[in-house]
């Protein structure tokens, strides 16, 4: 990787960035509102890690990672909620490097495990992820209302 990369804690300052992200993960516009209020929580909440991935022209990617402790691991546990990074940089090392990061995080806290779901839409994430170092373990349910 050529890039020179600075992975930091998201601020309240990366909001656009964040929305943006989000946005174009999802193929949607998201209610700005809503999203700035769930952003502020979660960015301030000690439990969670989000982190950006930025070089001199702005940011290239991030990740949100939420903690919590479960009984049935006896432990804490870390889930990542969203990860992206802009298709320019994608196959670069920016997402390999946000990754360490999360995985840093987790053996300094003593985690039991690292979770991470993705869209049954996105296939090529199944890759990447086995790639990262993630078994494919579980099976997820939703209902959405």
């Amino acid at each position: 990787m050529n890039l020179k990369v600075n992975i930091r804690k998201v601020e309240n300052h990366d909001l656009d960035f964040v929305y943006k992200s989000i946005c174009e993960l999802e193929n949607e516009v998201l209610d700005f509102e809503v999203f700035e209020m769930i952003f502020n929580e979660n960015i301030s909440n000690q439990k969670n890690l989000y982190l950006i991935a930025e070089n001199v022209t702005g940011g290239l990617g991030f990740i949100s990672f939420h903690t919590q402790n479960l009984l049935h691991h006896c432990g804490l546990v870390g889930e990542i909620q969203e990860f992206f990074i802009h298709q320019k940089y994608r196959g670069q090392g920016v997402g390999r490097l946000l990754i360490n990061e999360i995985l840093d995080f987790a053996q300094k806290n003593s985690l039991k495990s690292i979770e991470v779901t993705t869209n049954k839409k996105r296939v090529e994430n199944v890759a990447i992820y086995e790639n990262l170092g993630f078994t494919l373990s579980h099976n997820k349910f939703t209902i959405y209302k």
